[in-house]
């Protein structure tokens, strides 16, 4: 998941506060100094961090107990509520028709992230074009081009063009979409020539959105360049990439918030589809184990045809075999199964997945599905009757071992319980609902 350490270690401290056999003033002080360690380890800035510690200990104190809750269940709240102060608040982007500026430095993954706004804006029914504004850098029109003909999308530009406010001005006449979005050249640093380029372009395309696009390798540098460019050309918000490969994606989240800026999207893998709109509160939701079901739900609805998925067998108590093999076959329409399992609130059940029980791979999930094969109805729909014998005999049915037969019976274990914390997903034995205090996911 995106900043996957952090999140494990925010939720080892979920889980002991949920699991705390008393709450005074030490067990408050222990879970802090966690949280504190845990942050650091992110790139927070250090005041930051010092500030969310004081404030979770002086409410966790002082604040009146809520009706109905207990001392755990407030400090928990208390966590989320204060974790999602300190990101800052997103940018709520429309979905229509607009015209889009990307700016950022060089390497900071801009031109990759111009495709995944493309297929973004695609997948919410618009159609995107793009303009590829980048006539500094070997082989930048061939590589935007590349990654737009991949989801279908066109792209216009030059790949021996030298002006590219020619570009700019032949594109957006060239192109007949509804959402237009132009990638610029980036450079290590914001010279002055870049600067005219960019408030030239600007002046001609008069775009709706400008967008900044920050590495979250920076860290807390983010801030000096999300301020740098504002300064420049006056941003509409920030989109922060990369934040599956650094540890240092808290700080740039943190950093950029302190700049009073809004953070629009990040990037979440290599994907064209690892994308998505971003949302505080959400964010912390996952990043603490306590799910995302809002988004899962969002991304079944874009990735799945109607009649793919028995949203009844998934909720019910009786999640069979049968009903977990039509899951599997959509498993490839979802996306990576460590995505689509990183929405459930596996952490707020007092479960720890690892990544070797639900990142399967294709293969893994192919051979379950010719173990299925093997089976008798009876066996797919009463999956507890499975045990010896038949174990053995569906294990020579499907080419497959013992052990292989018995691992499908864990994994089926487990998506089985992960369907019942869709329903009712507790933090020990409290309620979601009560722990956000009926936050929207």
């Amino acid at each position: 998941m995106v900043l996957d350490t952090l999140g494990s270690s925010l939720r080892d401290v979920m889980r002991k506060i949920a699991r705390a056999n008393r709450i005074d003033e030490r067990t408050v002080n222990e879970f802090v100094k966690d949280i504190q360690r845990a942050l650091f380890s992110a790139d927070v800035n250090v005041k930051l961090v010092m500030e969310l510690s004081n404030r979770i200990k002086e409410r966790s104190l002082k604040d009146k107990l809520p009706k109905g809750a207990n001392p755990r269940e407030h400090i928990l709240r208390i966590v989320y509520e204060e974790m999602v102060n300190i990101i800052g608040k997103g940018a709520d982007v429309p979905i229509e028709p607009q015209t889009i500026l990307m700016v950022g430095l060089q390497g900071s993954g801009k031109t990759t992230c111009t495709a995944k706004l493309a297929r973004y804006f695609q997948k919410k029914g618009l159609r995107p074009g793009v303009i590829c504004a980048d006539i500094y850098r070997p082989g930048a029109f061939d590589q935007l081009k590349q990654l737009c003909e991949g989801i279908g999308v066109p792209c216009y530009g030059d790949e021996n063009g030298k002006n590219a406010i020619k570009i700019v001005k032949e594109g957006m006449k060239e192109l007949q979409t509804d959402v237009k979005i132009i990638d610029t050249a980036g450079r290590h640093s914001l010279e002055k020539e870049l600067i005219r380029e960019m408030e030239k372009i600007n002046g001609i395309s008069k775009p709706d959105q400008k967008f900044l696009v920050l590495d979250a390798a920076l860290g807390q540098g983010a801030s000096d360049q999300a301020r740098a460019f504002n300064d420049s050309i006056g941003i509409s918000a920030v989109i922060i990439t990369k934040l599956d490969g650094t540890a240092k994606g808290g700080g740039a989240l943190s950093a950029v918030s302190e700049t009073n800026s809004c953070i629009s999207y990040i990037g979440t893998g290599e994907a064209v589809d690892d994308f998505e709109p971003f949302e505080p509160d959400r964010f912390i939701s996952r990043l603490l184990g306590m799910g995302d079901i809002k988004s899962l739900i969002e991304r079944a609805e874009e990735s799945l045809d109607e009649g793919d998925i028995d949203i009844d067998a998934m909720l019910s108590g009786r999640f069979t075999l049968k009903d977990m093999y039509k899951q599997l076959s959509l498993v490839n329409k979802l996306g990576p199964i460590g995505k689509v399992m990183d929405m459930l609130p596996f952490g707020s059940m007092g479960m720890e997945i690892t990544d070797d029980e639900f990142a399967a791979t294709k293969d893994k999930l192919n051979k379950f599905k010719v173990m299925m094969d093997s089976m008798t109805e009876e066996e797919l729909q009463k999956p507890s009757i499975i045990t010896g014998g038949r174990i053995r005999r569906i294990a020579r049915g499907s080419g497959s071992d013992p052990e292989e037969v018995r691992e499908l019976l864990k994994y089926h274990k487990l998506m089985k319980r992960a369907m019942k914390g869709l329903r009712g997903g507790k933090i020990g034995k409290m309620s979601m609902k009560k722990l956000t205090g009926g936050f929207k996911f």
